[in-house]
């Protein structure tokens, strides 16, 4: 491929595994040089492809997990500064995809081709990129065992739903968490959320992608056992909420003295400390004219 072309990575498997045919046609009617994904380490190289390669454009056909597993092949080749990622999202709950502004396959096909470009920040923990959130404890154990219906409803709060629900036994662990250099929280708790594009209290909903810092949330503890899905989402998203401790940072440090699963926008590790920095405005995205650069 030339300095200066296009391309998208398609993962035909994402979401109802209807699209590769018709997504294929369409962006190649654009100008773009479309390659399937067979594997997660297979989108992983293609994203490093892409980077080393010049690619200007680089489109990613898939769910939040395939937008993950490109960034971090484009972040490996040391090109985040001159690739621009689009989105057309294929998956089942696409979080990144609506917190840019677009609502659908033909939007995305769209935005790719023509949408405006923002420089955003993303979070790299350990080597590894993330864009939407990184969640350590309950919620990413739950993840494995969170239904699509859930996922469509709740985006990433449905690790949460599905942890009130099905591991309300669960007694938590002990957790320190550092926020630029400061101790933010020494004690028991079932999860830590870090958002980049997300935030997970004050009513949810887009994170500022452009500020430098993250948005974190200590959650205490679930709703009762009683709970159901949408009283447990309200407990957990209600503004002052108790049992929730909450700040915006540009950096974080986690550690417990067992270790953990952490999501990274879905790919989990086990670790008893993990830190977290944010890289201000690193990477950049084509977007729709509805994304917010700041919102409230």
């Amino acid at each position: 491929m030339q300095v200066g072309s296009r391309r998208c990575v398609l993962n035909p498997q994402s979401g109802t595994a209807d699209h590769a045919e018709y997504v294929r046609r369409h962006l190649e009617a654009r100008g773009f040089a479309v390659h399937e994904s067979e594997s997660k380490a297979h989108a992983i190289e293609l994203g490093r492809e892409a980077g080393r390669e010049g690619a200007s454009t680089l489109a990613v056909c898939g769910g939040d997990g395939t937008v993950n597993d490109v960034l971090r092949g484009v972040y490996e080749a040391d090109a985040l500064g001159d690739v621009t990622l689009a989105v057309v999202p294929t998956g089942t709950a696409n979080l990144l995809a609506g917190t840019i502004g677009i609502g659908d396959v033909d939007h995305g096909i769209e935005v790719a081709d023509t949408g405006s470009v923002r420089n955003v920040d993303i979070g790299v923990a350990e080597d590894h990129p993330f864009v939407v959130s990184a969640i350590a404890g309950l919620p990413a154990d739950a993840s494995t065992a969170t239904s699509d219906e859930l996922k469509e409803r709740f985006g990433t709060l449905a690790f949460l739903l599905a942890g009130a629900r099905e591991t309300l036994a669960f007694d938590g662990f002990d957790i320190r968490v550092v926020t630029d250099d400061e101790v933010m929280f020494d004690g028991p708790a079932l999860s830590v959320l870090v958002g980049n594009a997300r935030k997970f209290v004050e009513e949810g909903g887009q994170a500022a992608m452009e500020d430098g810092r993250f948005d974190v949330a200590v959650v205490e503890e679930m709703p009762p056992a009683n709970a159901v899905a949408e009283a447990a989402i309200h407990r957990l998203l209600a503004r002052g909420t108790d049992g929730v401790t909450h700040l915006q940072a540009g950096s974080v440090t986690i550690e417990s003295a067992e270790p953990i699963t952490f999501s990274l926008d879905g790919e989990l590790k086990r670790r008893d400390r993990l830190s977290l920095s944010i890289r201000p405005r690193a990477l950049g995205l084509r977007v729709a004219e509805t994304y917010e650069p700041s919102p409230e």
